[in-house]
């Protein structure tokens, strides 16, 4: 049974399938949770896996009714379990990242005046200008991304302001489509949100400001200086800088929860609403990523997060506005031939056996005999390759390796790759550093010990089901606390720690590090040779 006093914190989720919510208490453990599967739970809107892809297979959206009935439901489901929202002291939550929700002339007012015995879906059905919200999915405005990176001088001169190169799914480019195509649908808009700041104005019953990280996603902020940058608002579409207002600090308490949530569910009116951010930034908040520490999702496609003190640009990855702390970044890289590539190598050599597949990885030594292998099944992103290119130690091509051979050099390519693309981004491995593993591949002890020793550094694993969730819980906390320079990390620190794994073998740094240049000068050979 709770303590009378006990206050409770809720993070929202609202990514691409589902609209999740878990709420913690004083001691960081959950003690609820909850969730809405859009396909199932709101099969009105037709949609496939959260989003309509369209005709021309290009445009992916979806539909804004359906988020906004989502929390509807949610809440009501909580209620109906007895859930005691007076309890709650702050939410927070987050949102796919890039997608943008556009708000009619007139919407704020509305959003002021909820009638709390309607549901939010029908009160604020006449309020956007757009239905249907462009989403992380959508490849539909490549030629926006072009006059964008022409309009500032070029690829990297884009990613030096913004933290990216111009990419079709970021909302700038977005936004740009909708005013070229629809200039009269743009008039009409009062305000552009990201569905993070969408997420936050139901709550706070007012439009909420884009907080720094979620607003790094979008080809328009200057991520040095937290200000848009007016070269970008000027290439993407007129007077845009008044309908996205001011950026804000990811720990900005944006003011109370609105009187329609006090009056329906018995929020206490006291309950705080800070900033929503992105779903990448806030699972980077859920794993607790230091400064110098790394996640590695292991999955289908291998995505990296970054702790970076001094960012490095590049036309590959993306860096972010740090959401744990002012003054750092985060960076993404994403990588296309993940556990698709490693599950083909095990089928062929391994008669699709894990086990015999650990024991041939197990069975050469650290650093191949200076074999190294580039295995691309579908065309990567980072690097821009395809195929399978395997090199001796005398860094000549040869047309195949011995099976033990070729299962290390798959795994030792695919770490190597990694850290060597982290480090062009500005990553440095400190004496801290810590890897967290997720996904599929973390429970592979074998390929986590080829992991760390790459690396150099400890491996740890991390159950990461609801890390955006759980985030978003931990920085409504930290909200409460900011601006009296408590840290985030010193709010999560009573949280669950990460299982360690694997530590790097005695003397691997040596084996590595003639290895890693080598990796470099490969891979631009690798680059050379035709598609």
């Amino acid at each position: 049974m709770a303590a009378p006093s006990e206050a409770y914190y809720l993070g929202f989720d609202f990514s691409t399938q589902q609209l999740k919510v878990i709420a913690i208490n004083e001691q960081l453990r959950v003690i609820h949770e909850n969730h809405v599967n859009f396909d199932k739970e709101l099969p009105e809107f037709g949609t496939q896996g959260g989003v309509n892809i369209h005709k021309d297979r290009l445009t992916v959206t979806s539909p804004v009714l359906m988020w906004i009935k989502a929390l509807d439901i949610v809440l009501e489901k909580m209620k109906s379990s007895r859930f005691n929202f007076s309890r709650v002291k702050a939410l927070s939550g987050a949102g796919q990242q890039h997608g943008s929700v556009y708000w009619n002339d007139g919407a704020n007012l509305i959003l002021q005046n909820l009638p709390s015995d309607v549901p939010l879906h029908q009160s604020l059905k006449t309020c956007f200008s757009v239905n249907n919200s462009p989403v992380w999915m959508d490849s539909s405005t490549s030629d926006q991304c072009a006059a964008l990176e022409e309009a500032v001088g070029g690829a990297q001169k884009l990613a030096d302001v913004t933290g990216s190169r111009a990419y079709e799914r970021f909302t700038g480019n977005q936004i740009a489509k909708i005013y070229s195509q629809n200039p009269e649908v743009y008039a009409q808009t009062e305000r552009i949100s990201l569905v993070s700041s969408f997420a936050a104005s139901l709550f706070l019953g007012a439009y909420a400001r884009i907080d720094y990280s979620d607003g790094s996603g979008m080809n328009l902020l200057h991520i040095r200086e937290k200000i848009w940058s007016p070269l970008c608002l000027e290439a993407c579409a007129p007077g845009l800088e008044k309908k996205l207002g001011n950026p804000v600090p990811c720990s900005r308490i944006l003011g109370s929860v609105s009187p329609y949530y006090v009056k329906r569910y018995g929020f206490n009116p006291n309950c705080k609403v800070v900033a929503f951010t992105g779903d990448n930034p806030a699972s980077l908040v859920g794993m607790r990523l230091g400064e110098g520490d790394v996640a590695i999702s292991l999955g289908t496609s291998d995505t990296l997060f970054l702790w970076i003190r001094e960012p490095k640009p590049a036309l590959d990855g993306h860096i972010l506005c740090s959401p744990a702390d002012t003054n750092a970044y985060m960076a993404l890289l994403c990588f296309k031939n993940g556990s698709l590539m490693r599950e083909k190598i095990r089928d062929e050599l391994a008669s699709g056996s894990w086990e015999e597949f650990s024991k041939a990885l197990t069975s050469t030594p650290v650093g191949n005999n200076g074999n190294i292998g580039f295995y691309f099944d579908v065309m990567e992103i980072v690097p821009e390759a395809v195929g399978i290119h395997r090199f001796d130690s005398q860094n000549n091509s040869v047309p195949s390796f011995p099976k033990e051979v070729e299962i290390r050099a798959l795994i030792e390519g695919q770490f190597m790759v990694k850290r060597f693309h982290a480090e062009k981004l500005g990553y440095k491995i400190l004496p801290t550093t810590r890897i967290l593993a997720t996904g599929g591949a973390s429970y592979n002890k074998e390929i986590l010990q080829v992991l760390s020793d790459v690396f150099s550094a400890p491996v740890y694993t991390i159950d990461t089901a609801n890390s955006a969730c759980l985030g978003s819980a931990y920085r409504a906390i930290h909200g409460l606390v900011a601006e009296t320079n408590v840290s985030l990390a010193d709010v999560v620190k009573l949280a669950p720690g990460p299982r360690l794994v694997a530590t790097p073998a005695t003397g691997v740094a040596q084996v590595y590090q003639p290895l890693l240049k080598r990796y470099m000068v490969l891979e631009q050979q690798v680059l050379s040779e035709p598609k």
